[in-house]
């Protein structure tokens, strides 16, 4: 195999074809960043965390590969990944996960102590998601944590401290993601029955679609609160608006649960997260 070859398979571990975990890990992160600079990020702040982000999604993408390898073998969509096809090893992919995660952790070695504290369980949650898979009914909601975690870790780069609002913002997350995630899970559900995997698609049965749309009531409900509470403006909830008229197509898509509607919305929340990242910056914008 060439030096190109290889590198092309970690590319494909690392799912650096596949953006939208990036994006999905990406929104909420940005969402933090802004409100917590009141629209006025630093942009060496920004960047390490647009790179972090990069960085940490493909170590978890490496890690959850590794943790699935024996599993990723019986499902049709998974098995010609290259762990579980064999053609990375297993101490490869070790490897380049801990290179990764080190190369992220050097990134905010120049921020607030705090950041650097908080990057301890962001690291466990993130190495330890793949495995709740085992034995948790709804690993999907432990997902939102690991993927909302860059709120606190943004508040605490720009302000030096974690304030309610944003664990507000974290646990509106983690419901976006139990409804984005059980989407996808939808799309596996039968190969995970089969070989024993828990998710949410599972857990909720034939209650999945109301499940799904439950959920981004509750993430739009969490996000109404924190705009009055903090007296967010008119562009603020035209994203929420804009947000839930997405949601609402991904009800067209769904509710049939045919299994590539389904995967096209999950692919389709990257549009949910940008949409109230639009508001939060206008709104901050035209307000400072």
């Amino acid at each position: 195999m060439t030096f190109k070859e290889k590198l092309h398979l970690y590319e494909k571990l690392m799912r650096l074809d596949k953006p939208i975990g990036i994006l999905l890990l990406l929104w909420p992160t940005l969402w933090g960043l802004w409100i917590s600079s009141y629209g006025r990020p630093n942009w060496v702040i920004l960047w390490i965390f647009v790179l972090g982000t990069v960085l940490m999604r493909s170590a978890g993408c490496v890690i959850n590969d590794y943790a699935d390898r024996d599993f990723d073998k019986h499902v049709v969509r998974t098995q010609n990944r290259p762990l579980s096809s064999g053609q990375v090893s297993a101490k490869e992919a070790l490897l380049l996960a801990a290179v990764l995660a080190l190369l992220a952790f050097e990134l905010i070695l120049t921020l607030d102590r705090l950041v650097i504290v908080l990057s301890v369980p962001a690291l466990l949650i993130a190495a330890t998601y793949p495995f709740t898979k085992r034995f948790f009914a709804i690993p999907q909601a432990y997902l939102g944590i690991a993927f909302g975690f860059g709120i606190p870790m943004a508040y605490a780069a720009n302000v030096g401290a974690v304030p309610p609002i944003a664990w507000g913002l974290l646990v509106a997350n983690m419901f976006w993601a139990i409804a984005y995630d059980t989407e996808y899970a939808m799309v596996d559900r039968d190969d995970d029955i089969r070989i024993g995997i828990k998710t949410s698609a599972i857990t909720f049965g034939k209650y999945d679609v109301l499940a799904v749309m439950v959920c981004y009531a509750a993430m739009l409900v969490i996000l109404t609160g924190i705009g009055v509470r903090f007296k967010f403006g008119a562009f603020y909830y035209a994203g929420l608006l804009a947000a839930a008229g997405i949601m609402g197509y991904h009800y067209t898509l769904i509710k049939n649960r045919e299994g590539d509607k389904c995967f096209k919305a999950f692919l389709h929340n990257n549009w949910v997260g940008a949409a109230i990242f639009a508001g939060i910056a206008l709104d901050l914008y035209y307000r400072y």
